[in-house]
């Protein structure tokens, strides 16, 4: 098709070629440009650890309630959505292995979020036998740090009732 003003212009129909780069952009886009856009990770304060003061490892938990005293040395405790540097919040993680650590840290019944900014939490109902507690350090975003910062696992028993 031929404009008046001089200039050559053909519709995707007419140009099998034309087709084939509109089509290819577009996947492109739909590939690269609609891909969630993954933030740096939060960098982890130097030599910072988080570490269980209490209960210790091994305990005999009587009643399935305990306080977990969370300990974290060469960094600071902030609430979630605090944005600083050297700074994080407490998870704990309740018969479970670290979660994906590039990731959001989950939010459920074995990923206990304290966004708060606590240093200590009530566990209640723990129903009797075996049980695992680690500690994960999250960011602003409940984002493990890079590297991430967590504590040994610890196991505590709660006899029968």
């Amino acid at each position: 098709m031929l404009r008046t003003d001089g200039i050559s212009q053909t519709s995707t129909r007419e140009d099998p070629e034309m087709m084939i780069r509109v089509v290819s952009i577009v996947a492109m886009f739909a590939v690269f440009g609609a891909a969630p856009v993954w933030a740096a990770s939060t960098p982890a304060p130097k030599n910072a650890s988080v570490y269980i003061i209490w209960p210790p490892d091994g305990a005999v938990i009587r009643g399935g309630k305990l306080w977990v005293r969370m300990g974290l040395r060469n960094a600071g405790v902030a609430p979630k959505g605090v944005e600083l540097p050297n700074v994080g919040h407490h998870h704990v993680l309740l018969d479970t292995d670290l979660p994906p650590l590039d990731e959001e840290i989950p939010s459920d019944r074995n990923h206990l979020h304290f966004g708060g900014g606590q240093t200590e939490a009530r566990l209640e109902d723990l129903a009797p036998g075996k049980h695992t507690l680690q500690l994960l350090l999250g960011d602003h975003d409940h984002t493990p740090h890079d590297p991430p910062i967590y504590s040994r696992k610890i196991t505590i028993t709660v006899p029968p009732y």
